[in-house]
């Protein structure tokens, strides 16, 4: 789970208990209590009154809660656009996730707008090229890493057939040439590499953190792409 889940996670917890200690948040999301220290703070300073009572632990202020999440139709439909978009150029691991989360969206819609929304649902098509149907799993991965600033392990087969094992340190993702990249800092080569997703073989985030201390910007790295975007 990514640091942002996990607030979130910790706030809706905070709303369904009158008292949470830092002992049961830390237990609930299998973190240590120093992190438990850092994260109710983050949350403090975003202005989410959270307070404190010893010895029974947090809680949130009287009078605080968060109004429910309300779309009007446009909106609606922009992201049931999106869908198709998703669908085409992400990966399973992405298509998953934005399902799932569309279904939240669906699910606080009137019952006008869940018709309306079901009917434009017919009404847009999107051919993709077969080269454009990713059936890995790894740009959620990805992004957790990315997130996190967290090493991975890739088994990767270059353009000659060659597989070698590597240990990388992933500043981004770049789509180009009708292929995702991961662009990263390979610890064998000791430089930044571009790594098309579909010639890895196997990914792994052992959630170990990043050894170089100062990356390069994504966008640096993109100018040096020999491709016209």
């Amino acid at each position: 789970m990514n640091r942002i889940d996990r607030l979130f996670g910790i706030l809706t917890l905070l709303q369904s208990r009158k008292y949470l200690s830092a002992d049961k948040i830390s237990e609930q999301f299998n973190i240590s209590i120093r992190t438990v220290y850092r994260d109710v703070k983050a949350l403090q300073e975003q202005g989410i009154p959270v307070g404190f009572e010893q010895p029974k632990g947090y809680f949130l202020v009287q009078g605080f809660f968060l109004p429910p999440v309300s779309f009007n139709m446009d909106e609606a439909n922009a992201l049931l656009l999106v869908e198709s978009l998703v669908n085409g150029f992400a990966d399973n691991s992405i298509r998953s996730h934005y399902s799932t989360a569309l279904t939240k969206v669906k699910a606080v819609l009137k019952a006008s707008q869940k018709e309306k929304l079901e009917n434009m649902n017919q009404h847009i098509k999107l051919q993709i090229p077969e080269r454009l149907t990713f059936n890995f799993e790894y740009l959620s991965t990805l992004q957790n890493a990315i997130s996190e600033k967290n090493m991975v392990e890739v088994e990767y087969k270059n353009a000659k057939d060659e597989i070698s094992k590597r240990t990388v340190e992933p500043i981004g993702l770049i789509f180009y040439a009708f292929s995702w990249h991961l662009i990263a800092w390979c610890h064998m080569r000791n430089q930044y590499r571009d790594f098309n997703l579909t010639r890895i073989i196997c990914l792994k985030n052992h959630c170990e953190p990043f050894r170089k201390t100062n990356h390069m910007p994504l966008s640096d790295y993109m100018s040096m792409l020999p491709v016209n975007f």
